[in-house]
């Protein structure tokens, strides 16, 4: 007899905020918030420097949050010096110089966490959960773009 759950989204849910718990914890050591390294690394990823449009969609659809969460973000980024609008262009943001060296000190240590909790498990399995996951999360977003209010 298997000892191993089924997998569900209370399982998913359980390893998501277990992970998330240990990623909240080294970015208080930051000052920055979760919602803010989203930001950072998403503007990282993206070349350093992004379309404010299009992280304010990155962060509202990976994130699920409203977009004036998003947009709060990235105004309290610009406060703190972190990102900052690229001259001669409001539409673009970018990384400053304090953004990036934070941004590069938190994707160091969250490489070491995923080593931590990735480190040792078969690279099968990996790719099967990772398969799955993603599949999981297309169906989902697919049920909320096209979700309507339960009818009584």
């Amino acid at each position: 007899m298997s000892t191993t759950p089924p997998l569900n989204g209370q399982v998913i849910g359980q390893a998501h905020y277990a992970t998330r718990a240990v990623l909240e914890r080294l970015v208080a050591g930051t000052g920055a918030t979760f919602h803010q390294v989203v930001a950072l690394n998403a503007t990282a990823d993206n070349g350093s420097v992004m379309d404010r449009e299009r992280l304010v969609l990155r962060m509202t659809s990976t994130l699920k949050i409203d977009e004036s969460v998003a947009l709060a973000t990235m105004a309290d980024l610009m406060a703190s010096k972190l990102l900052e609008t690229l001259p001669g262009d409001e539409s673009r943001i970018r990384l400053t110089d304090a953004g990036r060296a934070l941004q590069g000190r938190i994707g160091t240590a969250t490489a070491g966490i995923t080593e931590r909790l990735y480190g040792g498990l078969p690279a099968e399995d990996l790719a099967a959960a990772s398969r799955v996951l993603t599949a999981v999360t297309a169906r989902a977003n697919a049920e909320l773009e096209g979700a309507q209010a339960p009818s009584a």
